[in-house]
């Protein structure tokens, strides 16, 4: 019969502590997916998508440029910095979406817009999706 005491359980756990640092340091665990977006801008019942892959940067008009601009907002699509242009003052609605990974992060965005300029001007080339 085996009896662990506390400082033989303690003295264990140092050990075992003392190993994962010698091991080195530790690697953050990546999505196994990667930074990946399914984005779509639907116009008057009318929906275009793409799936935007960034490493490398693919599948989309203006991957780079979207990709660098996620990056830069930690793939938060709400901190894509705002354009300064002038939109005209036409309602014509536009809905972006996008779903997909960013960072291990699951992302589900969705915002109405008044027009595609303000689309483009709040959102970057995230949603430059060509059409």
């Amino acid at each position: 019969m085996t009896y662990l005491t506390r400082a033989t359980a303690a003295a264990g756990a140092l050990l075992a502590a003392a190993g994962l640092l010698a091991a080195g340091p530790a690697r953050a665990a990546s999505h196994p997916y990667g930074n990946r977006l399914h984005l779509t801008v639907t116009r008057a019942g009318a929906a275009h998508g793409t799936l935007l892959r960034c490493a490398p940067p693919q599948g989309h008009p203006y991957a780079a440029e979207a990709c660098a601009e996620l990056a830069a907002a930690r793939g938060d699509i709400d901190r894509v910095p705002v354009r300064k242009v002038f939109c005209p003052r036409i309602y014509s609605p536009v809905t972006a979406t996008a779903r997909g990974h960013w960072n291990g992060r699951t992302v589900d965005f969705r915002r109405t817009y008044t027009n595609a300029c303000e689309l483009r001007a709040r959102t970057g080339a995230v949603f430059a999706l060509g059409d």
